[in-house]
């Protein structure tokens, strides 16, 4: 699948974290990997949870400044949620941000959702072929979890975003890049509600929050009552915040329930 893997050793990992390095093709280059395989002994095709970063990150971001392989970890031991392997890859280190869509020679979409979990049942025994996907993220990783969890709606059981963008010209809050970037030919792949019409009645049990504080909210709304509207089943909740990494630290376990509520 892949000419060249490089596997963290496990004699000198530490908090039940692997990482990953893969070439491949849909970067022209390689990319990393950082996944969380929980400490229980003879497991088999553990769900997959794919976790994307927002602008600016890279793979370590959600268990370095989230700590969420440590909060997965007590809500498996505490009985909360099953046990799931988590893995949280880089967007392709794009300019501030790929937004997780193919452009400039790259697909980073296909990253994705193609090569990464590829990559994972390569080198974790816990997870195959038969393995549920999930899929969620933040801020543009949560525009990737709701884009792509809908486009790809054959492959991935339930999709969740925290704080996301919900349509591309929204990157243009976040990053210096040009917008003519991101944009796909196709208006409707441009906007999460435009992959949702497309597709909805193929849809993944879908959820999404915001911080009532945060300056995506009124987007997040807008997504919501279009949801209501046509009278797309979804779960909406908002909670007080802001656009920062405390919000997502405490949310990301009402993701991990949502995804263990449908495993």
């Amino acid at each position: 699948m892949f000419r060249t893997t490089e596997i963290s050793d496990a004699a000198y990992e530490s908090a039940n974290l692997r990482f990953i390095t893969v070439k491949t093709n849909k970067l022209k280059g390689r990319g990393d990997i950082c996944v969380f395989v929980p400490p229980m002994a003879n497991l088999e095709d553990l769900p997959l949870v794919i976790l994307l970063h927002g602008v600016y990150g890279s793979a370590w971001v959600w268990s370095q400044k989230a700590g969420v392989h440590i909060s997965a970890l007590e809500m498996m031991e505490n009985g909360e949620i099953p046990p799931m392997v988590i893995a949280m890859p880089s967007d392709g280190l794009w300019g501030d941000g790929s937004g997780y869509l193919p452009h400039n020679q790259k697909d980073f979409e296909s990253w994705i959702v193609d090569d990464v979990p590829n990559a994972v049942i390569e080198n974790i025994s816990s997870v195959s072929k038969k393995s549920e996907l999930f899929i969620s993220g933040l801020s543009m990783g949560g525009f990737g979890a709701l884009r792509l969890g809908v486009k790809y709606h054959n492959r991935f059981k339930a999709i969740s975003g925290h704080s996301s963008i919900t349509d591309v010209e929204q990157m243009d809050l976040f990053v210096e890049e040009s917008l003519d970037n991101y944009k796909q030919e196709d208006a409707w792949e441009n906007s999460v509600w435009g992959l949702i019409k497309k597709n909805k009645n193929h849809l993944p049990h879908l959820r999404f929050d915001c911080g009532s504080e945060d300056q995506l909210i009124a987007y997040n709304r807008k997504l919501h009552e279009q949801l209501e509207e046509h009278e797309i089943p979804h779960v909406y909740e908002e909670f007080n915040g802001a656009h920062e990494w405390t919000y997502w630290s405490e949310h990301i376990k009402d993701t991990l329930r949502f995804f263990a509520s449908h495993s």
